[in-house]
């Protein structure tokens, strides 16, 4: 019998919701989004942790829809065993909250005096729980639709991570690919430091 699990499915909503609101409400998307400048000469924290429930059009929220349901649950699975029920949704949300401020951090640092800069969308939790999977499951298939191939997760982590740096370093769009390659550090180190004996195995498995 599958475990019942809820936050997945509630950190869905919530985005849905929110990322909704936002597309008909300009004045709500800009109070939330992040802005490091808003977030350090003003101290609204709070965009540290709001601007990953928004999205940007319906094409980001489905994509980033779409893999925090298909990894989130199975994440949240992991967690669900590995402690216990209640102490494994706790360290979800912890995990959930860690994700968002530190995959925003090399944003604020690079923009915290630039009053133009915006981001917003879950792609830094996405990131880090993906990540976090494919440490604990090197052997599993990932596919996404414009991908219509399985892909060994061993060999998608290093091109994925390969593309967001390469592009991060050659920024020709507003896509916050710093925020996807600190989600994914996040992730990788999470489960190194919390069950490496499981990392180990999974990929001595591969060999």
């Amino acid at each position: 019998m599958e475990p019942q699990i809820y936050s997945t499915y509630i950190l869905l909503g919530i985005m849905i919701v929110m990322s909704l609101i936002g597309f008909n409400n300009r004045d709500f998307m800009e109070k939330y989004l992040f802005s490091p400048y808003e977030v350090k000469h003003n101290r609204e924290y709070y965009r540290f942790i709001t601007h990953a429930f928004l999205h940007g059009d319906f094409g980001h929220l489905l994509f980033n829809g779409i893999t925090l349901f298909y990894f989130g649950k199975y994440f949240e699975y992991y967690l669900y065993n590995f402690y216990s029920p209640l102490t494994g949704e706790i360290v979800f949300w912890a995990f959930v909250v860690a994700a968002m401020f530190l995959s925003s951090l090399i944003s604020f640092f690079r923009y915290k005096d630039n009053p133009n800069y915006r981001s917003l969308g879950l792609s830094g939790v996405t990131s880090a729980i993906l990540f976090a999977m494919i440490m604990l499951n090197p052997g599993m298939e990932i596919m996404f639709i414009f991908i219509p191939i399985p892909i060994k997760a061993w060999v998608f982590g290093p091109v994925y991570l390969a593309f967001e740096i390469y592009s991060d370093r050659n920024r020709k769009t507003n896509i916050a690919h710093d925020a996807h390659i600190s989600g994914a550090v996040f992730g990788i180190i999470f489960i190194l430091i919390t069950n490496i004996e499981q990392v180990i195995f999974a990929f001595q498995n591969l060999l």
